[in-house]
């Protein structure tokens, strides 16, 4: 009997846990579009007020206050990363350079960067989380700042904002990095 129990228990706990995947892939996916959106169009008043130098502001002083905000409207943790950073704040963990890798992988067997989405439950030191990742591909416009040809008063403005700078020399199509959403699961 106790066998049966322990077995329906350990049933209706992974259908509980399929179904909050089921519902954080959703919400992520609204949050990834709220984020992305949020951002570009901040970026997109910078760069028309301002110029590129403007728009370095943007990432260094906006974003991580949009994600912060997202985060909290949606109840997880939400950010961007890279195997690439600029900003030492969005390092990737383990899995997330997993999944970076395997983007990469799969843009190089020509999937398109922007289809590039993983979802997924995981278990980490005990911990049931929920996880998510979405390729940021590469556009025109972020090359002034992540391209191989950078101005030099641009440069100047990275230096002196992420002295670790990682995050140029992209092409166009290139995987900038990724959304990336965490939840912790009880």
């Amino acid at each position: 009997m106790k066998k049966l129990l322990f077995l329906l228990a350990a049933l209706l706990s992974n259908n509980a846990i399929a179904h909050e995947h089921e519902q954080f892939t959703q919400e992520g996916k609204a949050a990834i579009k709220e984020f992305a959106g949020t951002l570009k169009s901040s970026l997109v008043t910078a760069m028309k007020s301002g110029g590129p130098i403007e728009a370095i502001s943007v990432c260094n002083d906006v974003a991580p206050s949009i994600a912060a905000d997202i985060s909290n409207k949606y109840g997880f943790q939400v950010a961007r990363t890279s195997l690439k950073i600029r900003n030492p704040d969005n390092s990737a963990d383990d899995w997330e350079k997993e999944i970076l890798f395997q983007f990469e992988a799969s843009k190089q067997q020509g999937e398109e960067v922007k289809t590039l989405f993983v979802s997924e439950a995981t278990t980490q030191n005990g911990n049931h989380e929920l996880r998510m990742m979405k390729a940021i591909p590469t556009a025109e416009i972020c090359l002034t700042c992540h391209g191989s040809d950078i101005a030099p008063a641009i440069q100047t403005k990275l230096d002196e904002l992420y002295p670790n700078d990682q995050a140029t020399g992209f092409k166009l199509g290139d995987i900038r990095g990724a959304f990336t959403l965490r939840k912790t699961i009880d």
